[in-house]
This record gives structure tokens, C-alpha cells and sequence, in this order.
């Protein structure tokens, strides 16, 4: 700023924001000095952001030179800082970036630092990736951090994915020629107002509509197809917390495969998702059509079968044999659902020629939400057209 010109009020935030927007480098122009909580805070984003790996002796955390250095003292430290100075939706997207930039993924193997993290679906895929190398004395607490995550998950999606369902499997039992305790009268008076007598003030119903009670039998099997190559971590954890939904209702047989270049039924342990997620193994080669072929085979009903397909799609199979399967299955009525991811973080990198062949077949490959699923898993029920998004 020019010489003798004071800043204040509204104008000293924006300069103090930033001031630790730019790190207080020599170009930053803001002329702006911290102290105290902004300091701390500044010196939090420094170790993540700064330009070198570990602080000289004497220098602080006002310098974005600084570093975390390889140490799970300092790093736990840095964990208790960021938790304390920024609101737990800044802190997941910090632990994340210091994950991917400063290679501190092994370090989430010792107990104290799991203890010290901010529990999220990305730490939980970070974590489901380490499984294989996790220590005994690492095991307990890091089932405790993906228990925790996923009791949220279950909270946040459970409530609507059942009601959602309820209805439109009960949509789906209608029957033209229902039993009378079976009509569902409003639909019926519906569908026959244009037969309305005034005379005698009553409508004479040409055509019944009823429906069967969902509860009494399996009305529909959905086949969950996981794809559990390393980028589809969040989608892996969100398909077990919906496969464990969906198992606990009884009108819906369930069945929950991950493949990659291997295929896992993890169906026997749907009661419990966290044991689900810790019977995966992100990472590895993918062979779509191995796992298809796997799935296909245990279909018995298929004019009654939801299978949900999600996938990068890229194929490390037989690409021919897999689209011939997904054809067969669909020409023998199977509905099928093709989804690039079940997260909330858009499409990933996909194979596009896979995906524009399945689209021909009449399966479109989309990114999911979680809070779109539902309405998605209702739509091939009732067998109407998906809700695909705009953007796909």
C-alpha cells in the first residue's frame, strides 16, 4: 500500500485474509503482519502449502517455506492445529491434500495419528487402501474411525432410501385384477372419474387397481456390482453403507459383489458394512466381465432384478464378451444400471468408448450421488427412465 495510507475496518480483513491466502512472501503486496491465532494459522497452512519440505532451524511458521517434515510427532501436532483454527470441512480437505502431496498415507498406520484425524469417506478409502499393511495394534482404531463414518452415512442416507423404495416396490406389486382387500381404491376412483354416474353420484369402475403388500414376499433382487480399483474408493464405501439399507429390507434380496481382477460375494457379511469395507481391497487390475459373469450367473428372476454396475469402466477383460453380457441380461429383462461413480464427487476419468457402447445397448453410464441413488434404484424398479443428470 502507498506510504501514509491507513487501512481499516472492512479493508484491513480483506487485506488480513489475504494475507494468508498468499503466505507473506516478499510479492504478496499485502503488507499485512500476523500474530497470534493468525499466526498459528498461518503457520498450519505453511507446513501443508509451502514451497519446501522441512523448516531450518529458527524459521517460522509465518514463512511458506515450511514443511511437516517426516515425523508423526509433528504431524499429529499439525492434525490438533488444523482441527483447532479451521472448520471441519477445511480440515478433511487439508488432510486430504497433505495425503496426496506429502505422502503421508503410512503414517495413518500408527494409532495416535488416526486418533488425531478428521473422519471422512476419503479417509476411510485412504485407509481401506492401507489394509493389507496395517498393523495389528493399528486394526481396532481404524475400524472404530470407519465405524464412525459409516453410522453417519447410514443417518444421513438410510431414512429416505427406505422410504423411497417402500413405495415404489409397492408401486411396482400393482395387479390388474386385484383381491378386494388388495385394491388400492384411491387409483382405482382415479382411473374411473370419466364413468362417474351422476344419478346415482358413484363411479362404476371398469378397470381394478391393486396392489400386493410389499412385506410378504421378495418382490425384487438388486445385484450391487462394485467396481474396487483404486479410484473408486468413495464408491466402494458408499455401496456397502446402501447395500447394508437395502439388505435390511425384506422385500429386497440383496447381494453385494466387488471385483477387481478377482470377484468377492461379500453378501454374508451385508449385516455389518464396516465388515464389508474391511473385506475389500482397493487397488489392483479390473475385469469387468469376469464379475458380470459372476453376477449373471445367480440371477434365478431376472424379469424381477435390478443390477447396478459401478464403474471407471475401464476393462481389463474381454470388452466384447462383457457388452454381449450386459445385452443378454437386459434382453432377458434385467434392469441395469451402469454408474461411473456413487459419490459426491462427480464423474471420474472413464473409459468413454466403453460407455458410449453401453448407452447403445440401452445403459447409460452416469455419475451418482448418494442423495440421487434412491430416486435412481426406484426408477429401475418401477422400470421407468432413470433421472440421469444433466451433466454425465
Amino acid at each position: 500500500m502507498g506510504e501514509g495510507y491507513e487501512v481499516t475496518g472492512a479493508g484491513q480483513e480483506r487485506l488480513r485474509r489475504w494475507r494468508l491466502v498468499l503466505g507473506g512472501g516478499p510479492a504478496d503486496g499485502t503488507g499485512c503482519a500476523l500474530s497470534g491465532r493468525d499466526a498459528a494459522m498461518d503457520g498450519a497452512l505453511a507446513a501443508l502449502y509451502g514451497k519446501g519440505d522441512k523448516p531450518p532451524a529458527g524459521r517460522t511458521g509465518r514463512d511458506r517455506s515450511a514443511g511437516l517434515g517426516g515425523s508423526a510427532p509433528s504431524v499429529a501436532r499439525w492434525l490438533g492445529d488444523i482441527r483447532t483454527y479451521f472448520p471441519s470441512s477445511v480440515v478433511q480437505v487439508m488432510q486430504r491434500d497433505a495425503i496426496d502431496r506429502l505422502g503421508l498415507a503410512t503414517l495413518l498406520l500408527e494409532p495416535e495419528m488416526l486418533e488425531a484425524v478428521e473422519a471422512d469417506v476419503h479417509l476411510v478409502g485412504t485407509l481401506l487402501s492401507l489394509n493389507k499393511a496395517m498393523p495389528e495394534t493399528t486394526r481396532e482404531t481404524a475400524r472404530a474411525v470407519v465405524r464412525k463414518v459409516v453410522e453417519d452415512l447410514e443417518k444421513r442416507l438410510a431414512t429416505r432410501t427406505r422410504a423411497t423404495l417402500t413405495g415404489a416396490l409397492d408401486r411396482s406389486a400393482r395387479v390388474s385384477r386385484p383381491r378386494h382387500h388388495d385394491i388400492d381404491w384411491n387409483r382405482t376412483i382415479a382411473a374411473n372419474l370419466k364413468n362417474y354416474l351422476p344419478e346415482y353420484r358413484t363411479v362404476v369402475p371398469e378397470r381394478l387397481i391393486g396392489y400386493r403388500r410389499a412385506s410378504q414376499s421378495v418382490k425384487k433382487e438388486v445385484v450391487l456390482c462394485v467396481d474396487q480399483s483404486g479410484s473408486m474408493a468413495a464408491s466402494v464405501v458408499y455401496a456397502s453403507v446402501f447395500g447394508a439399507v437395502l439388505a435390511s429390507m425384506r422385500s429386497v434380496s440383496t447381494r453385494l459383489v466387488v471385483f477387481d481382477t478377482a470377484v468377492v460375494d461379500l453378501t454374508d457379511q451385508l449385516d455389518d458394512p464396516v465388515d464389508v469395507l474391511f473385506g475389500t481391497q482397493l487397488g489392483g487390475g479390473t475385469d469387468i466381465n469376469r464379475a458380470l459373469a459372476y453376477c449373471q450367473s445367480r440371477i434365478t428372476r431376472p424379469a424381477e432384478t435390478v443390477v447396478v454396475l459401478i464403474s471407471d469402466l475401464y476393462e481389463g477383460g474381454i470388452r466384447d464378451e462383457m457388452l454381449k453380457r450386459v445385452a443378454a441380461m437386459k434382453a432377458s429383462g434385467v434392469q441395469f444400471v451402469t454408474l461411473l461413480a456413487l459419490s459426491d464427487e462427480g464423474a471420474p476419468a472413464y473409459d468413454r468408448e466403453h460407455a458410449a457402447a453401453l448407452a447403445a445397448l440401452g445403459a447409460p453410464a452416469f455419475a451418482c450421488t448418494p442423495d440421487l441413488f434412491p430416486e435412481v434404484m426406484a426408477a429401475a424398479i418401477e422400470k421407468r427412465p432413470l433421472p440421469i443428470p444433466d451433466a454425465v
